[in-house]
């Protein structure tokens, strides 16, 4: 991509994060207008390129913006706009029939599904419980057979992860015009919905801390000029700060972690002289981070080192670690014992705990926990399928230098958010693609 017209990609979305914030009503618009032109690009094109995968890339990093300002058709549409890409996507250029482990996936959720409407309570509305809980792991099974082994040059998967950062731009600019004064709203350590937009502070960190994590790589291998180089560190500098505000930790320790094992693979696959130009980038994003911390730190008045340090406002260190979600773990691995075969049911998880605590609705934020409740052993040979599976591709797929970085996406983000959103899904089947290097990678501004 011609720089200049980078630039201009970034411009477009910070007007739109401004027009959407200027005019919530513009949000409706925006998600109408992703759908058909993503539709036109992809009819136009019958996949040549694999255009779905950057349909779905920017469905995928538009969700949360679209759900924090009431754009979204429907709320879990991203999800099933993905499947449909992909499936369109499957029509023109097939898949790959080695794919059977994500078949055989998609087959392990299916008792579940049945368990569920025997064992889900009559005054629920039966089909929203099961489609709210199982449209993440279906995402992420046709995701999976649509990329299971598919060619793809890494400046198209540089491109692919693009589309889902242009969004956050948009998602960074609305949060910067939509925060109020932090001195008048800070008064805790939890998580903070007047700081994420108005929204789930989990689900905003999450995709925030992807959008550090892509403008961190295009930071390394994309910034063929200073004004390019100048401008991916003003956005990681910018996503970071709002993603750090959320005050919710997940989203953004899972950034870290991914960059943390893109550089381990960089200076594997580095030569020495570009490993001392890489020093020298990764130097300067140090002193970047380091300063966006203290920053925020300061703008806080300390509360962002007491939450990552667990501790309350009073710098008291909390009882629990993970905000009670630990109970919830343990509420589900009992379910698992108790039902150890096919589960209690898609969805019947939450119905128990809300039986449990008395009326108290309280939704798991556990992808593995939920998973063995409510699938038994169906639900553990599927998410062995699912963790190990890149993994034995990589044997033959070393070239692929984020595979590693989206296995741990996936698996760092359902361990904190579930699926709620479909980053983690699409994210995740980005991992099983054949990426080859159609040039060496960049780490030095010309």
């Amino acid at each position: 991509m011609k720089d200049k017209n980078y630039i201009l990609l970034i411009l477009l979305h910070v007007f739109i994060g401004y027009l959407i914030y200027a005019n919530p009503s513009f949000s409706k618009l925006y998600g109408f207008a992703i759908v058909v032109l993503g539709v036109f690009f992809v009819f136009r094109s019958r996949n040549r390129n694999n255009e779905v995968l950057f349909v779905a890339g920017y469905l995928v990093g538009s969700e949360v913006f679209l759900r924090m300002t009431g754009g979204n058709i429907l709320y879990e549409f991203s999800k099933y706009g993905v499947m449909i890409f992909m499936l369109w996507g499957m029509f023109y250029s097939g898949f790959s029939k080695n794919s059977i482990p994500f078949w055989f996936y998609l087959l392990l959720m299916f008792p579940g599904v049945i368990v569920a409407t025997e064992t889900l309570n009559l005054k629920s509305n039966i089909q929203n419980s099961i489609a709210f809980n199982i449209s993440g792991p279906a995402c992420l099974g046709v995701a999976s057979i649509y990329c299971y082994n598919r060619k793809i040059l890494i400046s198209q998967l540089n491109n692919i992860l693009l589309t889902i950062g242009l969004p956050i731009v948009s998602t960074t600019m609305y949060l910067i015009l939509y925060t109020p004064d932090l001195k008048k709203i800070l008064v805790s350590t939890g998580s903070n919905m007047e700081t994420s937009g108005g929204f789930g502070p989990n689900q905003v960190a999450t995709i925030m801390g992807m959008g550090v994590f892509i403008f961190f790589s295009r930071l390394i291998l994309e910034s063929k000029n200073k004004w390019v180089f100048i401008i991916n560190l003003i956005l990681v500098f910018n996503i970071s700060y709002r993603g750090l505000l959320t005050f919710s930790r997940g989203g953004m320790i899972t950034a870290m972690v991914m960059i943390l094992i893109l550089v381990f693979f960089l200076y594997k696959n580095t030569a020495t002289q570009g490993r001392y130009r890489m020093n020298v980038l990764l130097v300067i994003f140090s002193i970047v981070f380091i300063f966006c911390w203290m920053y925020t730190s300061t703008q806080t008045g300390g509360l962002i080192d007491k939450r990552y340090a667990n501790k309350d406002a009073s710098g008291r260190v909390k009882e629990s670690q993970f905000t009670g979600r630990e109970e919830i773990w343990d509420s589900e691995i009992e379910v698992f014992k108790d039902n150890p075969v096919f589960g209690i049911g898609v969805g019947k998880s939450l119905e128990v705990r809300e039986e449990e605590t008395g009326g108290l609705i309280i939704t798991s934020h556990n992808e593995i926990s939920r998973t063995l409740a409510e699938h038994g052993a169906m639900g553990i040979i599927a998410l062995m399928i699912v963790f190990f599976t890149p993994m034995f591709l990589y044997l033959d797929n070393k070239q692929h230098i984020y595979l590693f970085c989206f296995i741990f996406f996936w698996l760092l983000t359902i361990n904190h958010a579930a699926m709620r959103i479909a980053a983690s899904a699409f994210v995740y089947s980005l991992s099983l693609l054949k990426v080859y290097m159609d040039e060496k990678p960049v780490v030095h501004r010309e």
